[in-house]
């Protein structure tokens, strides 16, 4: 009998044990549950002492995990297979998501801290009302560079400039479909959202052209080569720029004034989340002026928070580099959906761009 009873409570311990590891699995696959909340984000893109903060405030525990292109993040919403209660597309991809049924529209009346965006970045095109998303970060796509290794007496002040043939393998440019074409459609004086195929077509002539200037296509190492002066120029995101240049104080940066991308990540509900109530606790602690002055020196993009700029360096603040006026940021263009073909074609495009090169 004392045998059985040991059995019996080996068998519960053991019983427990595995039922903590099952939970703690579930939570890290995204199984969220009231006291557990799994964002789906860019990497590198929150300060994770904001993180900690809202988990000491709400007693809610973040598993945070991220990805590297819209398209990878709606592919792995649309499976299912893993609950996310907040994730951050950019703008087309939000008109896609809504679409596909896959987002719920926010609650307003718990994100109080919508009050402190700035009206130019609410009610926009891509999500009228602002129904689906809130505002995260915003930004552009420009030319970070290096004066000090350009050839003697050139200037970079717009995409014209990369053609020059001084600049022979010294160009970086970001591994993505929708930023390099778009550069090439600008530089043709195309809207980065054309699709008609004779005009895409002369794009990938143009960028042809400009195959010996570039020395790599790449991704978030573009910021360390640049650092370490491995390239003149660079075609990236603003803040990219701004970590490079804290980082080395020659690089510059300028957004071409004949056209280019201003974007917009925001957060957004997908339908697979499971912590509605914890995913509007997270958004609004997020837009808190202070908490999005914190984050945002953090990761240097660009607050559409107006009231968190008080709380920022006047430095960064005052930078038109990454705070552009209206006269510039009404010139440039917000990526449309393009829908399914076109952006595959796209996407064909930049790959047929890509193997030419080799």
């Amino acid at each position: 009998m004392k045998a059985l009873n040991r059995s019996f409570l080996i068998i519960l311990v053991v019983s427990v044990v595995l039922l903590i590891v099952i939970n703690r699995l579930n939570a890290a696959q995204g199984f969220s549950g009231d006291n557990t909340l799994t964002v789906y984000n860019w990497g590198d893109y929150i300060d994770p002492d904001v993180i900690q903060q809202f988990e000491e405030e709400t007693g809610i525990t973040v598993i945070y995990e991220t990805f590297d292109s819209n398209e990878a993040m709606m592919t792995k919403i649309e499976q299912g297979g893993t609950t996310y209660d907040i994730a951050v597309p950019s703008e087309y991809t939000i008109e896609k998501m809504k679409e596909e049924d896959l987002l719920f529209e926010l609650d307003h009346d718990k994100i109080p801290n919508l009050q402190y965006i700035d009206d130019r970045f609410l009610n926009l095109p891509f999500d009228e009302n602002n129904r689906y998303s809130t505002p995260y970060f915003w930004g552009t796509v420009g030319i970070i560079f290096n004066p000090e290794l350009l050839p003697e007496g050139m200037e970079i002040t717009g995409w014209h400039d990369l053609w020059d043939p001084r600049l022979e393998n010294q160009i970086l440019l970001v591994d993505g479909a929708r930023e390099i074409i778009g550069m090439g459609l600008n530089t043709l004086g195309y809207s980065l959202n054309d699709t008609n195929p004779e005009h895409l077509y002369e794009t990938l002539d143009q960028l042809e052209k400009l195959t010996p200037n570039i020395r790599a296509i790449v991704g978030d190492e573009n910021k360390m080569l640049m650092v370490n002066n491995e390239a003149a120029v660079a075609v990236g995101w603003s803040g990219d720029a701004a970590d490079i240049m804290w980082e080395n104080e020659a690089m510059d940066y300028v957004v071409p004034e004949v056209g280019s991308n201003l974007w917009f990540d925001n957060f957004v509900i997908p339908k697979t989340a499971k912590n509605i109530e914890g995913a509007h606790e997270f958004i609004n602690f997020m837009l808190d002026p202070e908490i999005s002055a914190q984050n945002t020196e953090y990761v240097s993009y660009s607050t559409p928070n107006k009231e968190a700029l008080k709380y920022m360096p006047e430095e960064m603040v005052n930078d038109e580099r990454f705070y552009p006026d209206a006269a510039l940021t009404d010139k440039l263009e917000v990526y449309e959906n393009l829908g399914k073909e076109n952006l595959a074609f796209y996407n064909e495009l930049f790959l047929q761009f890509k193997m030419y090169r080799k």
